[in-house]
């Protein structure tokens, strides 16, 4: 039979150790929060006065809850203070030492059976419970920020820790309406182990100058749909936590993935820490302030890209799903489109396919009737490569293949007007090949939409080292006037989306293959514990398992980055054929669904 909880003792009261102490409190819990001294204890109680009065103002608390909710918490200065106490839970800063002080003390103090939790993000619960003389009623209990909003609960067992303190701990987190899933005591554990790795490699895109801050930030809000862009992340997160929370795990696991980049620590030993002290990767009206006001790596509205070749009349090769979507999208912003299929069966498809999207947004209230005809009448389809003659720019949507792309290259090279902007949609392949296969790489381009092309805002803009300023600029601002948001890089693999999302999708089957954690306790992690829209798993079999691992090979191939290497769960499941929901069975089995 589970124990019954009544008392439970919060040791620190930051902002993570205050909304613990609320978390406990809202679900009838007394709750004694212990600080270090009376200004800490007075700066606790107005984090949770402050986050209760939000909370009310939101309506997600009466005040009169809000009233009960207080009456249930008392504050200390003495740890001796919580012998009663049926569970502990330290949120102190990320120190071992600190932590492992206060678990010396409290092990003296508390009764046998009482249980000892921490709420590190990153250091060894093991290490921490050694101070103790009963290791195994030590657990770690790792709460999201802010923990009376997040659902999600790493609860973190050692190899010594009773099974009936985690099952019991289980039981108590479910009981507090959050998402427990349990993982072993490794650095980083799930959510932040892959978190912190994307975030790292995202600082490294920008110290090395490969894309700005905004484009790195917009293109995984736009491209992956991630609330928040990496930087803009890690400076909510703040950069001392970390780099702190990445040297950890580098030196537990030393992975060089987690090996803090460089200028994290320049930065941090400037003191430009994030929101918090009101300048990190940007700047903050003031400290704590979540409002971002320009400074010098601000662009300037003046720099507003515009068209420096006259766009009228788009052209583009291919029928598949992308270039339909692409062809849809530049008719509907007003742009007359002849596209090019290997036959008239599959023009007509392209035709049928923008009619049906066209009639479900009518039937949504998001098209107007009369625009349909006029959107179709934008339509001029072609089986023959020689009709692209006088477009503008022709935007190449075939199979990723480099030496089909290069032969089309050397076609439209021949055929295409001189200055007409010759674009390609690859999302992996090297784009300077295509250029090279004509006599204008000047005029070439990547121009990498997202599936589906009609609904996705990004677009990556890719030059090579030969494509001309006005080309990339004209296709940034065209992308503008499709209603796009276009991000900036330079022609390497993956580009700016695919080279910081698949390294962390890699990693998630790694962890996955070492058996440290299930695909849905991955996926719940990083759904409930970081917002993102996906669990990896739940991705991966959406893109295809032979997209995936094809990508992850470019990837490695360019970057020799050995923690690129495909898992090799991976490519075993390619070989059997388990490509995701596309042959019902990837990562998960569809068959039944």
């Amino acid at each position: 039979m589970a124990r019954d909880f009544k008392t439970i003792g919060v040791v620190g009261l930051g902002t993570m150790g205050a909304g613990i102490t609320e978390v406990f409190a809202r679900n009838g819990f007394s709750v004694i929060g212990v600080e270090v001294d009376d200004d800490a204890v007075a700066r606790g109680r107005q984090h949770l006065e402050h986050s209760t009065g939000r909370a009310v103002s939101r309506g997600k608390l009466t005040e009169e809850d809000a009233k009960e909710l207080h009456s249930r918490v008392s504050f200390v200065t003495s740890l001796e203070e919580l012998k009663d106490a049926d569970l502990v839970v330290e949120a102190v800063v990320e120190s071992v030492e600190i932590k492992k002080n206060i678990f010396k003390q409290l092990d003296g103090i508390l009764s046998e059976d009482a249980i000892l939790a921490t709420n590190t993000s990153s250091l060894s619960v093991t290490e921490i419970s050694s101070a103790t003389s009963h290791p195994g009623r030590v657990i770690g209990v790792h709460f999201f920020n802010p923990a009376p909003v997040q659902g999600f609960v790493e609860i973190v067992q050692t190899v010594v820790t009773a099974p009936e303190v985690l099952e019991d701990v289980a039981a108590l987190v479910q009981a507090l309406g959050k998402n427990p899933v349990v993982c072993g005591d490794k650095a980083g554990f799930i959510a932040n182990t892959l978190l912190f790795g994307y975030l790292n490699h995202a600082v490294s895109m920008y110290e090395n100058r490969y894309a700005t801050r905004e484009d790195i930030d917009a293109a995984m809000r736009f491209g992956c749909g991630y609330p928040m862009g990496p930087l803009a992340l890690l400076d909510l997160i703040g950069l001392d936590t970390a780099y702190e929370i990445l040297d950890t795990m580098y030196r537990q696991g030393r992975d060089r993935l987690h090996a803090p980049a460089p200028i994290l620590k320049q930065m941090v030993t400037a003191g430009l820490l994030g929101r918090k002290t009101g300048k990190g990767f940007y700047s903050y009206e003031a400290a704590d302030s979540p409002v971002v006001v320009d400074d010098d790596r601000t662009p300037s509205a003046d720099d507003k890209p515009e068209l420096k070749h006259d766009i009228k009349l788009v052209g583009v090769v291919g029928t598949g799903t992308m270039a339909t979507g692409i062809v849809e999208v530049f008719a509907k912003a007003g742009y007359d489109v002849v596209f090019v299929g290997r036959s008239q069966a599959k023009v007509d498809a392209v035709r049928a396919t923008i009619e049906r999207s066209l009639d479900k947004a009518i039937q949504r209230g998001k098209l107007e009737e009369s625009a349909k005809a006029e959107v179709l009448a934008r339509l001029t389809g072609s089986t023959s490569l020689d009709d692209l003659g006088q477009v503008d720019i022709a935007v190449e949507a075939i199979a990723e293949d480099l030496q089909v792309k290069t032969t089309l290259f050397e076609n439209l090279d021949e055929i295409c007007k001189a200055g007409a902007i010759l674009a390609t949609t690859t999302s992996s392949l090297p784009i300077i090949q295509c250029a090279q296969a004509t006599s204008r790489p000047q005029d070439v381009v990547g121009m990498h939409f997202f599936n589906p092309a009609p609904i996705m805002k990004l677009v990556e803009v890719v030059s090579t080292v030969s494509t001309s300023d006005e080309v990339a600029e004209t296709t940034r601002a065209l992308c503008a006037r499709v209603g796009k948001v276009a991000v900036s890089c330079g022609d390497r693999a993956g580009f700016i989306v695919n080279a910081l999302l698949f390294p962390y999708l890699n990693d998630a089957i790694k962890m996955l293959e070492a058996h440290y954690a299930t695909a849905d306790d991955i996926d719940t992690a990083m759904k409930q514990g970081c917002a993102l829209p996906m669990g990896p798993f739940e991705l991966l079999d959406v893109v295809g398992n032979d997209v995936s691992l094809a990508i992850q090979r470019e990837l490695y191939l360019e970057f020799r980055e050995p923690g690129f290497a495909p898992a090799p769960l991976l490519e075993h499941l390619v070989t059997a054929g388990y490509l995701g929901r596309k042959t019902k069975r990837g990562f998960r089995d569809y068959s039944k669904r």
